[in-house]
């Protein structure tokens, strides 16, 4: 299995959604994984193999697309419709492609693992970062 095929224009966020807004610091998408860079004080892709620490945790999915130096919306907790068909009952976690999403068979060695939710149903995902700081 791969990474969730994501389309952007059906991720809406749950009557119970958690949100902030902020400034991208890069180009991003909907329904991709985000953290927020403390040094540069902008939301950006999250990544399981990154160097950086900060960028290995995810903590928000994007609610919008934008590019670098736009505002964007972000889902930090909560229900979402992920836009994207998902196995019910199954958690689901941040990937080695930058701001992606996959199943825990798909985190592969030397990566660290951030739960990003558990599946609702075959669309709905209910987010819930869960980081423990270690590598498979």
């Amino acid at each position: 299995m791969a990474d969730l095929s994501i389309t952007a224009a059906n991720v809406i966020a749950g009557d119970d959604s958690v949100q902030a807004s902020g400034i991208a610091g890069e180009a991003v998408a909907a329904g991709k994984v985000g953290y927020y860079n403390t040094s540069t004080r902008r939301y950006m892709l999250a990544d399981s193999n990154s160097a950086t620490v900060e960028a290995r945790r995810g903590t928000c999915i994007f609610l919008n697309g934008a590019a670098a130096g736009q505002p964007v919306k972000v889902h930090r907790a909560g229900d979402i419709t992920i836009g994207a068909t998902l196995t019910a009952a199954t958690a689901y976690y941040l990937s080695d492609t930058p701001g992606g999403i996959c199943p825990l068979a798909d985190v592969g060695s030397g990566e660290y693992v951030c739960q990003v939710g558990l599946a609702r149903s075959t669309t709905v995902l209910t987010v819930d970062f869960q980081f423990p700081g270690v590598a498979l």
